[in-house]
């Protein structure tokens, strides 16, 4: 349930491995009607669809929008770091791939309506990739769903101006400091995220600003980096988007019964860090990969056993890298320099904890001496891991800003859907999430 990329990929993955399958994918939005900008395809993902699914995976590659360089933009200076390409595509236009790739195949896409679960067929398996508010996940299902709700206010929004390297550019207000992610994605556009601290926020008065103006004070805030081009808030039908905070979602348990979760139904990573849309191919890559060589029951067991151990890293990350700009003022004060050193660096475990100038001078040793370097190369990653196999409470530090929701918090509990036995042969993909509470992705 669900014509995201999760649901589209992973119903074209099942209907290569074999044809008989009988796919539907239903999702509440129409064709060419979504939500959100641009996405990034971050880490080794375009390799993986190349391994899935060639000819979609070319029309991917070709449409997508290479940046090949990463730019903090700080107190007036910009500051450049040569690692950090990657790629953009219109997030629409990567729906409209998988989508005609999927119709070509065979899979039915029932667009444009949503479906109760009461009312669908009787089916072999369900597969929930319908958002961060999954009604299927909430409506049925005993999945033990934990929400953690970020303290900064963000927007996702678009711009024509054409940003040719990632950006971060930081602006300062007498009310505090505002920040953008920006990057492109295609030939005429690009994303541009504005995220800022929830006081500073209702300093500026967005707290009661209409969309309008909210853009006309971006624009003028952001007036050096947009070089004259507007902001647009407008997405699916001319709806207008809104500041939210960002919800991580994690669930105990990825299936129950005959249903099962991906993307981010199932998991959900602070957009700072750029892998939602990676993990939610993954997502559906593992799920059609289990299916075909084991039995419906034993293959959601061991996909589920496969992609939470897979999440944990990232998920640990995620919440550094948020943390770490929710507490922008322990670092915005270092010289541009050191600032954008532990921007980049600002997933370690160990930043918190360190005086930022200390961290700074540390890190400038380790670089400095060959063995040093070596050194923490090696032992950076076996840190990570270490802290990745804690809980998340575990994870990071300074949580009481943040509010945390349980399932009954979330959404009105119901009674689990009953499971019926099947040949895992019936599948149907379905989506009723809240279109306006849609996360972005981006590279960090």
């Amino acid at each position: 349930m669900g014509g995201g990329p999760a649901g589209l990929y992973f119903a074209l993955l099942m209907k290569l491995r074999d044809p008989e399958h009988d796919i539907t994918v239903y999702d509440r939005s129409a064709a060419e009607s979504t939500f959100g900008w641009g996405v990034t395809l971050g880490g080794d993902v375009l390799q993986k669809l190349y391994g899935g699914d060639p000819r979609s995976a070319r029309e991917i590659d070709q449409a997508a929008f290479r940046w090949v360089s990463q730019v903090v933009d700080v107190q007036g200076k910009q500051l450049q770091h040569a690692k950090g390409d990657g790629y953009g595509i219109n997030r629409q236009r990567l729906l409209d791939i998988l989508a005609d790739r999927a119709r070509g195949l065979g899979v039915h896409l029932e667009l444009g309506q949503e479906v109760a679960l009461p009312q669908l067929p009787e089916v072999d398996l369900i597969v929930a990739c319908d958002g961060v508010n999954s009604r299927t996940r909430n409506e049925a299902g005993n999945f033990r769903t934990d929400v953690r709700v970020n303290i900064n206010k963000y927007i996702w929004l678009g711009t024509g101006k054409v940003f040719k390297s990632f950006m971060y550019c930081f602006v300062h207000t007498n009310s505090g400091w505002v920040w953008a992610y920006a990057y492109g994605i295609d030939a005429k556009s690009s994303t541009f995220i504005v995220e800022c601290s929830p006081e500073t926020w209702a300093g500026l008065g967005f707290d009661t600003m209409s969309l309008d103006d909210s853009l006309s004070l971006l624009e003028k805030l952001f007036e050096r980096h947009l070089d004259g081009h507007q902001l647009v808030g407008l997405v699916r039908d001319g709806a207008g988007v809104r500041w939210l905070n960002f919800r991580t979602i994690t669930n105990q348990r990825w299936h129950d019964g005959k249903i099962v979760l991906t993307g981010d139904a199932a998991h959900t990573t602070h957009y700072s860090i750029g892998w939602g849309t990676k993990l939610a191919i993954e997502d559906a890559i593992a799920l059609a990969e289990n299916l075909q060589h084991y039995g419906l029951k034993v293959a959601l067991q061991s996909y589920e056993r496969q992609r939470q151990a897979a999440l944990l890293q990232p998920q640990t990350e995620a919440r550094f890298s948020a943390q770490w700009f929710e507490n922008i003022s322990r670092y915005i004060d270092l010289k541009p320099q050191q600032f954008s050193m532990l921007l980049h660096g600002r997933r370690s475990p160990l930043l918190p904890h360190i005086p930022p100038r200390l961290y700074c001078q540390l890190l400038g040793t380790t670089e400095k001496f060959i063995i040093l370097r070596e050194l923490r190369i090696r032992v950076g990653p076996r840190l990570k891991s270490s802290y990745s196999q804690q809980t998340v409470d575990d994870a990071a530090i300074d949580y009481p800003r943040e509010k945390r929701l349980n399932r009954t918090d979330a959404s009105t509990s119901h009674p689990p859907v009953r499971a019926w036995p099947g040949r895992d042969c019936r599948v149907a993909v379905h989506a009723a999430g809240d279109a306006v509470s849609s996360q972005p992705v981006h590279l960090s």
